[in-house]
């Protein structure tokens, strides 16, 4: 599927143009996923509400779906740095935040302004099934819309999430012969039955 907004050429997504945007997300998501494609303008929405002192931030999502992808693909924030965090509450929401204090901002799709896109609101509340959704038209009214479906408040987030936290160094597990963080206990936390795997 190849997608072309004319429109949209002198567009931007925080620095980005909004094509680029969208060939990052297919090249990082896999596809134009349309919660990449808000989560973008959701991202922009908030970077234009940090303090213009250039102060550096950390970044929260409120869902594994799709909302990291956006911060990873526009901020520095990242799961792997450490920089982005996300606290499942099974919202579609983020935050961009002071990393010394936890001021920051929080941006979230507001229902009530899901109103006048149709598309969008279909889409958000799963409305109807997926295969029966045009995903080319919930695309254009996604990037019609840009933040205009979204809410933004300042916020102060916890210490406990915002305060960085140091290792404090390794052990090695006696069963599995692998290293741990030591505060984790004698054991590392897999064989002491938190593992995942069968």
């Amino acid at each position: 599927m190849q997608m072309d907004y004319p429109r949209l050429r002198k567009k931007r997504v925080c620095s980005v143009a909004v094509e680029e945007f969208v060939q990052r997300i297919k090249d990082f998501h896999g596809a134009p996923a349309p919660g990449v494609v808000l989560g973008g303008y959701m991202v922009d929405l908030a970077y234009r509400h940090l303090p213009p002192e250039g102060s550096l931030f950390d970044a929260l999502s409120e869902t594994f779906s799709c909302l990291p992808d956006a911060i990873q693909l526009l901020t520095p924030c990242s799961i792997g740095n450490g920089w982005l965090k996300i606290l499942d509450l099974g919202k579609f929401a983020l935050s961009l935040y002071n990393k010394n204090n936890g001021n920051g901002v929080r941006v979230f799709v507001d229902p009530e302004k899901l109103a006048s896109f149709l598309e969008i609101k279909t889409w958000f509340f799963k409305l109807k099934p997926k295969k029966e959704q045009d995903l080319d038209v919930l695309l254009e009214e996604i990037h019609t819309a840009r933040s205009q479906v979204c809410g933004i408040t300042p916020v102060k987030l916890r210490p406990e999430i915002f305060t960085s936290r140091r290792r404090a160094g390794f052990s090695i597990c006696p069963i599995c012969r692998e290293s741990h963080p030591a505060p984790d206990g004698n054991c590392c936390r897999a064989c002491s039955g938190e593992t995942p795997y069968l």
